[in-house]
């Protein structure tokens, strides 16, 4: 049983191939639905918390650039002006089911920090206890780790949120059903695992590169992304964010995506 249904707070990791086409511009349609079931769960009683990529993609997208800029200069310039454009839409999708959403921009340099973590804690819980949706994000005009790198960071980085903020799950939507034996995108024998009691070696082998070319996460950075949050003692499931109706499913305790089972 995934007792899905008695989670309380959720973290909600949106990645850029959830939230874009493949030309870098907004899926306006999908965004709708996300946002939509998005404030029903809100309105349920769920607690929560979202951790968005997007703003690179979303800039490029804006500028009308053919791909992402990969002088991190540019990326930076991009970033900000997609941080904008990520956040107005949020706000009037959100706005449409009167429900308010706050910004917060991370970096690696606050996380390590122990007062402002505190600082984190006391915001999210501040918001929370408000009926806003907090939506976070890496300051990619200022951290340049991940626009530098290309690790994925802010699959880790929901993680740490999931963390810091108190949460019963990390709910990670991606461009892909879940964790495979192999990569499905290259092999259609690939058979899905439902459920991680462990994260192994054997476990992470099974994790490829990166997915899309609009994200900078693949599977194995969502593997790391599993090890910090069952580490902490939290859930964590990989679903395809493709069919924003098929959360209704996961909190009805259906069998959607793979699930990392915390420890205990």
């Amino acid at each position: 049983m995934r007792n899905i249904s008695t989670k309380k707070r959720i973290v909600i990791k949106l990645g850029t191939s959830t939230l874009a086409h493949k030309t870098g511009k907004l899926n306006i349609r999908r965004m709708t639905n996300l946002v939509r079931v998005i404030s029903d769960l809100h309105n349920a009683g769920r607690e929560i918390i979202m951790v968005s990529s997007g703003a690179v993609g979303l800039g490029a997208g804006k500028l009308g650039l053919p791909e992402k800029p990969k002088d991190t200069k540019m990326k930076q310039a991009v970033a900000a002006i997609g941080q904008c454009e990520l956040m107005h839409v949020y706000d009037d999708m959100f706005a449409k089911y009167s429900v308010t959403v706050g910004q917060i921009l991370l970096t690696k340099t606050i996380i390590n920090n122990p007062n402002h973590c505190e600082n984190f804690k006391n915001t999210v819980e501040s918001l929370v206890g408000m009926g806003v949706i907090p939506i976070v994000n890496e300051n990619d005009t200022i951290a340049i780790d991940e626009l530098e790198l290309e690790i994925g960071e802010n699959d880790s980085l929901s993680a740490l949120v999931a963390d810091l903020s108190g949460a019963d799950l990390l709910l990670i939507l991606s461009d892909i059903d879940g964790l495979y034996d192999d990569d499905p995108h290259s092999n259609p024998e690939a058979k899905p695992i439902t459920v991680v009691e462990e994260v192994t070696p054997e476990i992470e082998e099974m994790a490829g590169g990166a997915g899309s070319s609009l994200g900078t996460g693949g599977m194995s950075t969502k593997i790391t992304a599993a090890k910090i949050a069952t580490n902490a003692g939290i859930d964590m499931v990989i679903m395809n964010g493709r069919d924003p109706e098929k959360l209704y499913d996961l909190f009805e305790d259906k069998e959607i995506g793979t699930i990392f089972l915390a420890k205990r």
